[in-house]
């Protein structure tokens, strides 16, 4: 038997590299006030801290649009904060052979909602002042912004982003 060739690692698409008839399928938010904050640091997280990853669904799009494409919406989103944060610290931590398997222990997702499209954005414009590591989903070609998905990071560090939001159902 042939042995299967290895997954190459790709590097992030760099911006310039977009050219005509491509379109990017999500916008990065890349924290700008990571250093100052210490947001998503090495060694910010407290004892017993455990790493989430929020995930914020836009309520009114759930209720037009078919479930299966609200979730498909969220994964994305999550995917996308996972892999361009993949060299992060708390990320490849969140993604470990321990964590995988019981992901309710050590780590955890918690999915919430927003009204609509005005409170995505506001969410987002705080996430990004703050330097919380995060994706916007841009839903294409419609350009429609559909749900948040932060990087992995200590709960103790992010969750006052999210208290006042209610729970996706």
């Amino acid at each position: 038997m042939l042995p299967l060739p290895a997954f190459p690692r790709f590097p992030p698409p760099h911006p310039a590299a977009s050219g005509p008839g491509r379109r990017p399928r999500a916008q990065t938010r890349l924290p700008a006030a990571a250093a100052a904050t210490g947001i998503g640091e090495e060694g910010g997280k407290e004892p017993g801290d455990v790493l989430v990853q929020y995930v914020v669904l836009r309520r009114d799009l759930a209720d037009a649009w078919p479930l299966g494409s609200v979730v498909a919406q969220g994964c994305h989103a999550a995917i996308a904060a996972v892999w361009a944060h993949r060299d992060h610290p708390d990320t490849a931590a969140y993604c470990g052979p321990d964590n995988l398997d019981r992901m309710h222990k050590a780590c955890s997702t918690v999915t919430l909602e927003v009204k609509g499209e005005t409170q995505l954005k506001n969410l987002a414009e705080k996430l990004e002042s703050a330097g919380v590591r995060h994706k916007v989903w841009i839903e294409q070609p419609e350009n429609i912004p559909t749900c948040i998905a932060t990087a992995p990071c200590p709960k103790s560090q992010v969750s006052s982003f999210f208290k006042k939001l209610k729970l996706c159902k």
